[in-house]
């Protein structure tokens, strides 16, 4: 099961290296291929989310905006949101009565996310903006929740990125997480891991024309850190009252955190 997001870093001032999947990069070289797999995945994008993960990622979408709990007047910032599922349920749930931007590094997914917009009558009640979540082209306290959905594991230093989330958010304001995670039952990890690594870079490779992108996609689930460990993450960038959920068996996860 799963869905995919994105966004990295466009730093390239560093030697330092971080991870790319299971390979070991130059921190610079990182933005470039995330942006890589998800510029040749855009138009794929949202059918192969629904394939994957048997539709399931919709029912994790919704999970997020229920315990959001949009309030009419709300602005909401979408990071790496790209084809606006999370901002076009945002809207849904609120009647049109809010505002939501998302941004996100990979213009392609900005282009279908727009298209897609178009096609529901929303467009005016979102902005797409092409930015880095760990150098957020927004003011101080601009908005009322942060969302990002499957994009932070692909970000070159999360840590920096839940800064600018801290920064961005009013205070009241909410950071909502969903991202894959890990089963507590090694047993349920063990079958999950067997489909992921080897059913879903062959679907890539059937429906998307793309193994690559999908193989990367799978590894850089397993290097995300564990429920506690960014539940600890959040909690170092200055967020109170932090929390997860876990859904599917752990599968996925749900973290929320709040500026105070």
């Amino acid at each position: 099961m799963r869905a995919m997001t994105k966004d990295a870093s466009s730093d390239t001032s560093t030697d330092s290296t971080t991870h790319f999947g299971f390979r070991e990069v130059r921190e610079g070289e990182k933005a470039g291929l995330v942006h890589g797999v998800f510029s040749n995945v855009a138009s794929r994008y949202d059918l192969m989310n629904d394939v994957m993960s048997l539709r399931i990622h919709r029912l994790w979408k919704d999970a997020l905006i229920d315990w959001m709990a949009p309030r009419p007047g709300m602005a909401l910032l979408d990071v790496a949101g790209g084809t606006g599922d999370i901002s076009f349920r945002f809207l849904d749930r609120l009647k049109g009565e809010g505002h939501a931007t998302v941004c996100d590094m990979t213009e392609s997914m900005l282009i279908e996310g727009r298209r897609r917009a178009e096609e529901k009558g929303l467009s005016g009640k979102v902005d797409w903006v092409c930015g880095d979540a760990m150098k957020l082209p927004f003011e101080d306290r601009s908005f009322d929740a942060y969302t990002i959905a499957f994009g932070i594991r692909n970000v070159t230093r999360i840590e920096e990125a839940l800064s600018e989330a801290y920064r961005v958010l009013r205070p009241g304001g909410r950071f909502l997480c969903l991202e894959f995670s890990q089963m507590p039952n090694d047993g349920l990890q063990k079958l999950y891991d067997l489909y992921s690594f080897n059913v879903i870079p062959a679907m890539g490779e059937l429906i998307a024309k793309d193994r690559d992108s999908y193989q990367y996609l799978v590894e850089s689930i397993r290097k995300f850190p564990d429920q506690e460990t960014f539940a600890g993450m959040i909690r170092a960038a200055g967020f109170s009252r932090v929390k997860y959920r876990n859904l599917s068996q752990g599968v996925a996860a749900i973290h929320s955190g709040w500026r105070l």
